[in-house]
């Protein structure tokens, strides 16, 4: 594989992207809104000077991922030389159902597909692709070059040979392959990870404890960078809203429903969407938990 096509230029959409054009392959990076994708193109500049400044990259391996990079708003043009797409649009069923339905259309037939969604398990998505065999899950973690790991999950009609391809692929991009071999929601990540944020959301929002007490809770007694208040600003406020309506519709729990609407009023209709926006639980780019004296 080396052409690869990001749908979706949103934080991981935009870190995928940089991560592949940073190992050596041909990005296009596709959203169908132009803001979005100027907004990829400054954030690989921030990446750029990252990658100098914390990995060790030289002037030459930073020009040589700019070189690798191409941005569209075009579908039929980002998709049309793509050995594998990466998919990071919205987390709503309906909206990645017909979605596929468009890109089953316009993509090549050998184009493999791959979904990063963090919610849904490929096998509710295979039909909408219109090659079941050709389509997996190859899910990251937020930043992708710092949790490095990539999962990689089929469903019952994915091809073997496909999957053991995908698997290669993200070793290619730096990652360490997580195989999981029957669909699970949640994956291995966010299945650990999901029992976490909620209990540290019937913490704070049943007023049990301040958010920052909870995250210094976990970071003195783990040994954790981040504590769960941290992670939710990483995941983004529009993740943490869908993931927790989802979580409401499918089992009644009105909790999840009340921690949904309160992050939706006070989190993401003031524009406080997490990292992305320089704001969440905390301000960016210099969060409280990240000052020597917030774990004394």
């Amino acid at each position: 594989m080396k052409k690869i096509t990001i749908l979706g230029a949103g934080v991981l959409g935009s870190q995928i992207a940089w991560q592949a054009a940073f190992h050596g392959f041909s990005v296009t990076v596709y959203d169908i809104d132009e803001k979005a994708l100027e907004n990829a193109k400054a954030k690989h500049k921030v990446y750029a000077a990252y990658f100098k400044a914390n990995r060790g990259a030289s002037d030459e391996a930073v020009q040589h991922a700019f070189d690798h990079l191409a941005y569209t708003s075009d579908l039929a043009e980002a998709v049309k030389e793509a050995d594998l797409t990466s998919e990071s649009v919205p987390e709503v069923l309906e909206i990645k159902k017909e979605f596929y339905k468009k890109l089953a259309a316009t993509a090549p037939e050998k184009t493999i597909f791959t979904t990063n969604s963090s919610t849904m398990v490929p096998g509710q998505l295979a039909a909408e692709t219109g090659r079941p065999q050709k389509f997996l899950a190859l899910h990251f973690a937020n930043p992708v070059w710092e949790a490095n790991i990539a999962e990689v999950m089929g469903h019952s009609g994915t091809d073997k040979k496909i999957f053991d391809e995908v698997v290669s692929f993200s070793k290619a991009m730096g990652m360490v392959p997580i195989p999981i071999f029957k669909e699970q929601p949640g994956y291995v990540i966010n299945t650990l990870l999901s029992p976490l944020l909620a209990a540290a959301g019937n913490l704070f929002f049943n007023g049990v404890a301040d958010y920052k007490t909870i995250d210094k809770t976990w970071m003195i007694s783990t040994g954790a960078k981040f504590g769960p208040f941290g992670i939710m600003d990483l995941v983004g406020m529009q993740t943490m809203y869908h993931v927790m309506m989802l979580k409401a519709k499918q089992t009644g729990d009105e909790d999840a429903m009340k921690r949904a609407e309160a992050i939706k009023t006070n989190f993401i209709d003031k524009g406080k969407l997490g990292i992305s926006s320089g704001e969440g639980f905390y301000k960016y780019p210099d969060p409280a938990y990240q000052s020597p004296d917030f774990l004394k």
